[in-house]
Formats: C-alpha cells, sequence, structure tokens
C-alpha cells in the first residue's frame, strides 16, 4: 500500500518534513518513506490530499483498560493494596482491550500507550506497552518496557489508613531500597551458582521480577510530584544504577537545572488538572515549557483515566500555549515519547522498519477543532474519513 500526496513530518532522527511526499507500507511494516510522487498508484492506494500526516501518538503513562468504562469500583483492577510492595504482578493481566476508552484512543490517533499500575503501592507491577488497536492483549502488546515505583502522598496515604507501611517518606524509601537489594543479592546469587555449579537460589517471585530492572534491561518508572520526592527517585536510582523516568514531576520546573545535570528523563502530565491534593500546590501547566527550556527531555501524557486519553493532543497544545516549542510538544507525543519510553525501535517516527502506525490530519494535529482524518494501526486502517 502506499500512501501519496501528503506533507510528512517524518519526527525522525533530523526531524524531517517532506511537503510532498509518500510512504509505502509492506507487512505492517513502513517499507520507504520518499519525497515527490510515486512512479505508479493502484486503486487500493491513499491520496492524502495534501493533508500533514504524522507518526501514530503515543501517551506514555496511562492506567487505560484497567478502570473499566461506566462500571464504577468492581471494574477497577489498578491497585492490589494488599501489600506495598508488588513487582511480581504483570499489569497485562489486568487490562481489558475492549474497554470503551481504545476506541477514543485510536479515533484521537492515539496509536501506543504505555498502561502501569496505580501509585498506592511503593512497587506495584511490570508496565507494558501497548498498541490501541486489537482485542486481545497480547496481540497487542510491543513489550514490558518498565516497572511501577511510588513515592509521596499516594503510598504513604494508602498505608496509613491501614496502619501499616509505610506511614512517612523514610519508610516507602527504605522499603524500596531493602527490596532492590533483595533483588541485587538474588541476581549475584544466581550469577555465583552458574560460574561454580552450585545450587541456585529458592524461587522468589518478588525478586525474579525486579530482575530486569536491578539489570537495567527496563526502566524504573518513579511516580513523583514534588521536588524531594523527585530527588528520593533519583538518589535510589542512582543508588542502584537504575535506568530511570519520572512521571508527573510536578515539581519539576523548581529544580529544571537539577534534572537537566542528572540528564533525566520527565513524563509530564496530567496537564489538564487542578490542585487536588497537597502534593500537588505548585503544579503549574508552564512545567512542560520550563523544563524543556532547561534542556530537560520530556514527555506529556494524560495518565487517563484522571484525563481521557483522547485529550492527549489536546495536553500537548496547553504546554505550548504556556510556551512549550511546538516542535518540542510534538516530539513530546512521538519520538521523545518512543525514547522515553523505550520503544522507538518499534514506533515514534516515520521510517523505515518502524511499524507502520500514522496518523493524517486536514491541518495542525494541536488544533482542539482537528481530529484525525485517518488513523493506520501496523498497516490496518481503523479510522478513515479521507
Amino acid at each position: 500500500m502506499i500512501i501519496y500526496n501528503a506533507e510528512i513530518h517524518t519526527m525522525n532522527d533530523t526531524r524531517e518534513v517532506i511537503e510532498n511526499g509518500w510512504i509505502e507500507i509492506e507487512d505492517k511494516k513502513i517499507k520507504a518513506v520518499c519525497s515527490g510522487n510515486p512512479i505508479e498508484v493502484q486503486n487500493t492506494d491513499i491520496n492524502a490530499g495534501g493533508k500533514v500526516l504524522y507518526p501514530g501518538f503515543i501517551d506514555t503513562h496511562t492506567h487505560i483498560g484497567l478502570f473499566a468504562s461506566g462500571v464504577g469500583k468492581e471494574g477497577e483492577d489498578v491497585n492490589e493494596i494488599s501489600d506495598p510492595i508488588t513487582p511480581q504482578l504483570r499489569v497485562l493481566d489486568a487490562i481489558n482491550p475492549l474497554d470503551h476508552a481504545f476506541e477514543e484512543a485510536r479515533n484521537a490517533g492515539i496509536t501506543t500507550c504505555l498502561v502501569a499500575p496505580g501509585s498506592a503501592n511503593l512497587i506495584a507491577g511490570s508496565i507494558a506497552a501497548i498498541k490501541t488497536c486489537g482485542r486481545r492483549v497480547d496481540k497487542m502488546l510491543i513489550g514490558t518496557v518498565g516497572m511501577k515505583f511510588s513515592l509521596g502522598e499516594n503510598p504513604k496515604m494508602t498505608y496509613l489508613g491501614k496502619n501499616a507501611a509505610p506511614m512517612t517518606r523514610m519508610a516507602s524509601a527504605s522499603m524500596i531500597r531493602a527490596e532492590l537489594k533483595k533483588a541485587c543479592d538474588y541476581r549475584d546469587a544466581i550469577q555465583e551458582a552458574i560460574v561454580n555449579g552450585t545450587k541456585a537460589p529458592a524461587y522468589d517471585a518478588k525478586s525474579e521480577a525486579l530482575q530486569p530492572v536491578v539489570k537495567r534491561e527496563v526502566k524504573a518508572h518513579f511516580h513523583c510530584h514534588r521536588a524531594d520526592d523527585i530527588f528520593t527517585a533519583m538518589r535510589i536510582a542512582n543508588e542502584f544504577n537504575l535506568d530511570y523516568v519520572l512521571v508527573h514531576c510536578t515539581e519539576g520546573h523548581l529544580i529544571a537545572d537539577e534534572l537537566a545535570a542528572e540528564n533525566a528523563k520527565c513524563i509530564i502530565g496530567p496537564m489538564i488538572n487542578d490542585r487536588s491534593k497537597p502534593e500537588l500546590a505548585s503544579l503549574t501547566p508552564e512545567n512542560a515549557a520550563l523544563l524543556a527550556k532547561a534542556g530537560v527531555e520530556i514527555a506529556v501524557c494524560t495518565d487517563h483515566n484522571e484525563i481521557p486519553i483522547e485529550y492527549l493532543p489536546l495536553s500537548a497544545a496547553i504546554a505550548v500555549k504556556h510556551g512549550l516549542d511546538r516542535e518540542k510538544a510534538i516530539e513530546a507525543i512521538t519520538s521523545a515519547a518512543a525514547h522515553i519510553s523505550g520503544v522507538s525501535h518499534k514506533v515514534g517516527a516515520l521510517k523505515k522498519g518502524l511499524d507502520a502506525d500514522l496518523v493524517i490530519f486536514d491541518g495542525d494535529p494541536l488544533d482542539l477543532m482537528n481530529s484525525p482524518v485517518l488513523v493506520m494501526c501496523e498497516g490496518e486502517t481503523v479510522v478513515n474519513k479521507l
């Protein structure tokens, strides 16, 4: 299949824009991205009519499929609050891909999202990168890309109400450290057993689940709002040599120079909310702009269902309204989002070899009044208003 007569915003390494170009798609992948007109087109090819074409959008932090639309408590599978340390939980086992929110995501041009357990637990479980198209989550999976950690108000208040640890930020950090140390010792014992031909340690589900984290195979995603919690996340990550991402990072603008110096990666959002709890007191829509200007790599998220996932482009637009460079805002939901999420080898740009996830707009994709006229996920057209 060929899509031609398009203004192509590749979002590749050079951020090339092809004013009149075409894309060839084969076996769910992008086969070629070219300027000019194809030599020959078929009836099954798509004339974009000069409209703008971008990679499919990426929401880097959601709970989509974990809160059933219109159901209430029975449909909530986001927080397992029987234990503050649950790294062995796989978020894939809780995602309902037939929830209405997935269709709403597709209609907004969002073809990839990261789904994480909630922030009630210090270590909540694995984070999955999935496509928004499909009926069976196993087939939608790009990969397990992270582990969810949480600091600050949410775990503290959850277990304070149970009269159980953690009741303070000190306990939160201590308990995370203890579990990471245990996982490192488990890793070392396995390696020692392999080298020496001795008996391996007894299987431990929690330590086993943390192996990809302590081996830097996946990223540690730290839920943190306040500046002190952000620094605690960085402190723990540095102590254990973790590849980490700061999620929400609400007070990041107060310490932007420090984050830039550490080469921290930040997922900003939700953008469309109020100061609903104490640790959001310094919330500002200028956060993304101030961090980006300091040199921090950022992505923008909705935190669905806190903010409905279809408002991801609007969230990026609000960041632009409050000072974020427009190109940076597009990057924050495409190429930078893919890089921060660890899925840039699959999505986030329009170039040969990547998944054929793309979106066409008749105008500015950050304009509230514009919706995609075509959305394609792995070469399959899921929205077509051309």
